[in-house]
């Protein structure tokens, strides 16, 4: 994972476990499961209270950001079909944490 400071200061503290990262023992995230067909990008934010949640609507502080890379395929081309179109086959490959970028702003 590619991971990128944007500010100087205390960073929140972040634990990666294969496919899941969890920020201060608290709010855990499974990348896999949101990946999409295209980048998407996740953003760990502080409230009022405090509390880590995820988007930035009634936020108070950015925390970090995730950039979850697009889903790959791969196509393996069939047989002609009745109407001499060649059929496709696509294949989800498995999700590569290592391509996912990881953005951290200052907790402090």
């Amino acid at each position: 994972m590619e991971i990128t400071e944007k500010n100087t200061g205390a960073k929140i503290p972040y634990e990666i476990d294969g496919n899941r990262i969890t920020f201060d023992g608290d709010l855990g995230i499974d990348l896999e499961k949101r990946q999409k067909d295209y980048d998407s990008q996740v953003d760990i934010c502080r409230n009022a209270d405090g509390d880590l949640e995820i988007g930035a609507k009634g936020s108070v502080r950015y925390v970090a950001q995730i950039t979850i890379p697009a889903a790959e395929y791969d196509v393996e081309e069939g047989e002609e079909n009745e109407n001499g179109e060649k059929t496709e086959t696509k294949t989800r490959r498995a999700f590569d944490i290592g391509k996912a970028r990881l953005t951290l702003w200052a907790i402090d």
